[in-house]
């Protein structure tokens, strides 16, 4: 439940931010964006431990406060990937996990090419997987609604096309199975003007 209000209030601020666009000079950040990645997840967590590859797509709008900040909106959808149980639980399936995303980001220029970004939010994943009470497996097919956040930095080509470096974390949590993935990324960004 604090994450949730957390999550809320991040949003709230960001909304309340929209009327101080007028006041400030565009860096070329404001505005509708839709963005994309594809990396390496990691699950590390129970009985798994594993890597595969997945993807993710966003789309928002930031409100630019000054000429090196932009805050905004945002929601996607994400796909984890599937992740192998240790050899010492071979007999257990393997974990999925993807879900939606809707939350807060940032966009800050420490250069007029270079930025860091952020992002946190609501992460509703559909998670399948099991866990070993005892001896006993136990198998979950359900969905969990926890919170997600990340970090980045990259190169702006222009004030509508970036490409970044991302690192993000995602939490879920649901019916005894807790798995919390992390994704290391490269995405691409396209602002419109």
């Amino acid at each position: 439940m604090k994450n949730t209000l957390l999550a809320l209030a991040l949003s709230a601020a960001g909304l309340a931010a929209a009327p101080l666009q007028s006041h400030a000079a565009d860096n070329g950040n404001g505005g509708f964006f839709v963005n994309g990645n594809v990396g390496q997840s990691n699950l590390s967590k129970g009985v798994y431990d594993d890597n595969d590859t997945a993807y993710g797509v966003n789309l928002g709008y930031r409100w630019a406060i000054n000429p090196n900040v932009a805050l905004g909106v945002e929601g996607g959808y994400t796909d984890l990937g599937k992740f192998d149980a240790k050899n010492g639980a071979a007999n257990l399936p393997g974990a999925e996990i993807s879900g939606w995303t809707a939350g807060v980001n940032g966009h800050f220029n420490l250069t007029p090419e270079w930025y860091v970004s952020g992002r946190t939010g609501l992460f509703r994943g559909d998670t399948k997987g099991a866990y070993l009470a005892g001896t006993t497996p136990v198998y979950v097919d359900d969905t969990s609604t926890k919170y997600y956040a990340g970090a980045g930095f990259g190169y702006d080509f222009s004030n509508n096309l970036s490409v970044g470096l991302n690192y993000d974390y995602y939490k879920t949590d649901k019916s005894g199975l807790s798995l919390d993935p992390s994704l290391v990324s490269v995405s691409a960004e396209y602002r419109f003007q």
